[in-house]
């Protein structure tokens, strides 16, 4: 009999995809993709994620078990059990997730953006499928910050209340009811389930009507929303239901399983104390975690599955508790803090990885799948360049000396001593002119306390007499970043100190001073070959400190020697020579190769000794992202993953902390009060605390502070990200009410000095948004091809929403400054060029949004206006820099290549193409196949994974 799981459709799953199974007749059977994300409550459903990461070429597996509110208890176990054997067949190292209806967890609930909406009924044990044709008027309730659930509740007044947002589905218009102690977030995140219904139910033609609880306007919105409820009349208080029951978290007890029996282990919870040949039972109250060790049996594991579920009934849990297994090495986030510490191994899933893909791709050669492009993971690749920031800005450095701050001279920009603290302040002008600054103190490995203590000082000061615009960074000797390290060429890190606190120090411990003389003797490594990693380094000047793989300068008082190791590079030599003039300029330099030698060479550094010959391997490799919510319970912080993140979950009144292993930025929106501003670092710290014990960072990782509308491009980088939405004012729901509508709130500030920017900045918007359909999430559904694509509505409203800007500008200011001149002139020009391209197609006849009836011409997509243009460093496609013509000339008349001619070690490598893009030359078949996904779909992603999986695929 043929195994259920080979099924999987394993060209689709290579990079973040998605499979899906429902239990029919006690076995699961795979949903067409058209059906994703359609959950009947009759049934139960397995979710297998499967998600890239370079921890060892391996990929992060999560398999979910989805149950439906109305199946039975067998269909639910026969998920579990099926659940087991696809963990089994995949290595045994997913991560799996018990789903109950309505209490789904935010990872699931991630995938499925913006939400999921059970329907009643079901396709097993006899239930029929319901109608889908005929339009039925629905009430839901919507609750969430960020993973939104979604109920269908009663279409009834009584169904309402104060403390809720609800929407009300009607064939010819969506209504959003604003409880009056309503969340402003989750009134936020129903506006995207408003577009998720406009798109699915009314072909993306339908009007959006906003009601406010307890704010009676004489407006006819309001008015029907009450008609359809029989007229207005009081609404009464929240009734207690079972969703509004939160289960408590409580002191974790760990439990021993063995033979289907629990056994309370009494003791502190370490790691040690878990078996690779025994399953433990994690009990936190609100959640229950299943740790699985690595060579227990299926049937273990099976048994106990089926024992925590005894559990929860002898408990008197409820049956919608959430269990999570976990597999020996591939522990996730929250199982991890609930121990004391969770030291890093760095052997923990090695050998589990290997057999994991061995099976893998032994199924995929089953199913005839040509593995080339995933079987194995590349070597990793040093020469990535990452974002950095705009060049020609000016550059400041100031060196502290007690409480005062010096200022160095330009000949000296570049020189850091380890003894010493330093002040960074660059001012640039980025991309769409907006000057920028970036902010950073630097903390040299020898400084003494006070210094570190007054730079940072200095520099949070600096920082708020600059209004907090800049980002603020603070930098360890020798994990300086790549963005800090591109602003000084070179950069030279020297011994000792020139501060009084250093002098004071190595005095008083009786210690010698080895301050860099420029007339002493010195050595000095060069090991960077870019831009970004050029760090050079004073060493003890001894034979023992070279290295092969490296370049050195000696200086012996006046004579400078460059010393060109076997190994070292073409740039690094470059560099050698760059540095050496810096640190002695217009001194002759004396070049001599590994193995040439003169005697005065060895003399000045005390004779030849052995050296290693060896390269010494950095770790470059790009880490999966975090982002974090947090709270502070009695000092210690409590973080909560905010799963596939985007733009969107950097809420305004929030604060965040994205984590990307290499660096921690705390981001703070506008709407957060100024004195917890001053806490980032407080924050940003705890973290850092947090994640060397269970993350295995470094405790000097570059920790920033960023704050909304001021996010650098190294920042913006992990996002697909919208400049456009940073100009907009207002809290979270006005945000996005003026993104995905081009509404303005009724409660939004009326002041008519802010009035004419905020009114501006939601046209751009919605004109971005309009001309750029494809950044608008994906919908689960597909939509229809005709008149379904909801594009012109939202262009009309944009058009209605600057038109408005337009008028209210030009009647409230006489002359306009030149910047918002041409803002608005480029736009108009945007409009004009659409509508004149479009003046052959019909109207489409249907409703459109709330403003859409100011515009009585509708638009077609075009390219966006200049200063609305996604950077394409970010996100989209960025094309090759060799043209196709001279491709096309270097090959005989081909610009599409096969994948083995096109991955960095290929035996027949082509030539005369950008080396930088070679994905772009794959046909679209072959790019499907490499990367599981159409280039669009690939283009859409956030630059970083672009780079990942490109070199997962030997493309980069």
């Amino acid at each position: 009999m043929q195994k259920w799981y080979l099924s999987l459709r394993f060209k689709e799953l290579v990079i973040n995809r998605t499979e899906i199974w429902r239990i029919e007749d006690f076995k699961p059977v795979p949903l067409p993709k058209s059906d994703y994300g359609k959950f009947y409550c009759g049934d139960s459903y397995i979710v297998l994620q499967v998600t890239t990461c370079n921890k060892g070429g391996a990929y992060l597996l999560d398999i979910h078990f989805w149950i439906g509110k109305d199946s039975s208890q067998d269909e639910a176990g026969t998920a579990a059990i099926k659940t087991i054997e696809l963990d089994t067949m995949l290595g045994g190292r997913a991560v799996q997730h018990r789903e109950p209806q309505g209490y789904e967890s935010d990872k699931f609930l991630s995938y499925f953006k913006p939400c999921i909406i059970p329907m009643e009924g079901g396709f097993a044990s006899g239930f029929k499928k319901p109608e889908e044709e005929k339009f039925e008027t629905r009430l839901y309730i919507c609750k969430g910050k960020r993973a939104i659930r979604v109920k269908e509740v009663p279409f009834s007044r009584s169904s309402l209340n104060h403390d809720d947002v609800f929407i009300l589905d009607t064939e010819k218009k969506i209504y959003q009811f604003n409880g009056a102690n309503s969340n402003i977030q989750e009134r936020a995140k129903a506006l995207e389930v408003i577009q998720h219904l406009k798109e699915k139910y009314h072909d993306g033609v339908c009007n959006v009507a906003i009601v406010d609880d307890g704010k009676l306007q004489a407006e006819s919105d309001s008015g029907e929303f009450w008609v359809l409820f029989g007229g207005f009349a009081p609404i009464g208080k929240k009734a207690v239901s079972d969703d509004d029951v939160v289960l408590e978290t409580t002191a974790p007890k760990l439990y021993s399983i063995n033979n289907g029996q629990l056994k309370l282990e009494d003791i502190v919870l370490t790691k040690s104390i878990l078996e690779n040949t025994k399953c433990f039972l994690l009990d936190c109250g609100a959640e229950l975690f299943v740790w699985v060790g690595r060579v227990t049996q299926v049937e273990d594991r099976k048994t106990a599955s089926a024992a925590v579920e005894k559990f929860i009934i002898k408990e008197n849990r409820p049956k919608t508790t959430r269990i999570t297994q976990v597999i020996q090495g591939y522990e996730n986030h929250t199982f991890k803090s609930k121990f004391e510490s969770w030291p890093a191994s760095s052997t923990a899933g090695n050998s589990n990885t290997e057999e994991g893909r061995i099976k893998v791709t032994a199924l995929l050669k089953q199913k005839g799948v040509d593995v080339k492009g995933i079987s194995k993971s590349s070597a990793p690749v040093n020469d990535e360049v990452p974002p950095l920031l705009d060049g020609g800005g000016k550059l400041e450095v100031w060196c502290i000396n007690g409480s005062a701050k010096t200022a160095l001279p330009k000949e000296e920009l570049g020189k850091f001593y380890s003894g010493d603290c330093y002040i960074v302040l660059y001012t640039y002008h980025s991309g769409d002119k907006k000057e920028e600054f970036y902010l950073t103190y630097w903390i040299g490995k020898h400084s003494v306390r006070e210094d570190q203590e007054m730079v940072f000082q200095i520099a949070n000061t600096l920082w708020n007499s600059m209004k907090g615009r800049p980002v603020l960074g603070r930098i360890y000797q020798g994990k300086e970043p790549p963005q800090f390290v591109a602003l000084f060429q070179p950069m030279v890190i020297l011994k000792g100190g020139i501060s009084s606190g250093y002098k004071k120090f190595v005095e008083e411990k009786g210690q010698k001073d080895e301050t860099y003389c420029a007339d002493g003797i010195a050595l000095i490594r060069v090991s960077g070959t870019s831009v970004h990693n050029n760090k050079t380094l004073q060493v003890d000047a001894v034979s023992t400190s070279l290295s092969s793989t490296d370049c050195f300068i000696l200086q012996s008082k006046n004579v400078m020697f460059t010393w060109i190791g076997n190994s070292s590079s073409y740039e690094q030599q470059q560099w050698a020579g760059k540095v050496a003039e810096f640190l002695k300029p217009g001194v002759a330099v004396k070049h001599c190769k590994e193995g040439t030698e003169s005697s005065t060479f060895w003399s000045a550094i005390g004779g030849k000794q052995n050296y290693t010959s060896k390269n010494v391997s950095t770790d470059v490799a790009i880490r999966e992202p975090h982002l974090y919510t947090f709270s502070l319970r009695n000092g210690k912080l409590e973080v909560t993953e905010v799963f596939n993140f985007s733009q969107d979950d950097l809420l305004t009144e929030d604060t965040m902390i994205l984590d990307t292993h290499s660096e921690v930025f705390v981001w703070m929106g506008q709407g957060v009060e100024t004195k917890e501003k001053q806490k980032a670092f407080e924050i940003g710290e705890k973290y850092v605390e947090h994640a060397v014990a269970f993350e295995g960072i470094s405790p000097d990782v570059p920790l920033y502070k960023v704050i909304e509308g001021n996010e650098p491009c190294f920042f913006r980088t992990y996002f697909s990200w919208d400049s456009t939405r940073s100009v907009i004012h207002g809290n979270s729901f006005e945000k996005k009410l003026s993104v995905l509508f081009g509404m303005r709130s009724e409660g939004g500030p009326k002041s008519s000095g802010d009035g004419g920017p905020t009114q501006r900045a939601s046209a751009l918007a919605a004109l971005s948004s309009a001309l750029n359909p494809s950044s608008q999430g994906k919908q689960s559904d597909e939509r229809p091809p005709s008149s379904g694509d909801g594009g012109h509505t939202q262009r009309a409203s944009a058009m209605a929403a600057l038109s408005s800007s337009i008028n209210t500008s030009s009647k409230s200011q006489t002359q306009s400054h030149s910047g918002q001149g041409s803002q608005r002139a480029a736009a108009v020009a945007a409009l004009s060029n659409v509508l004149t391209a479009e003046g052959s197609h019909s109207p489409h006849h249907g409703r459109g949004s709330p403003t859409a009836d100011a515009a009585k011409t509708e638009l077609a997509p075009a390219s966006p206006p200049p200063e609305i243009e996604p950077d394409a460093t970010e996100t989209g496609r960025t094309e090759p820099d060799v043209s196709q013509e001279q491709t096309a000339n270097e090959n005989g008349g081909q610009t599409i290549f096969s994948y083995e001619r096109l991955i960095s070690k290929s035996t027949d490598p082509v030539s005369g193409i950008d080396y930088k893009r070679r994905e772009t030359y794959l046909a679209d078949s072959e790019f499907q196949t490499v990367f599981g996904m159409t280039k669009e779909e690939f283009y859409e992603q956030p630059r970083w994974k672009q780079e990942l999986q490109k070199k997962k695929a030997d493309l980069f």
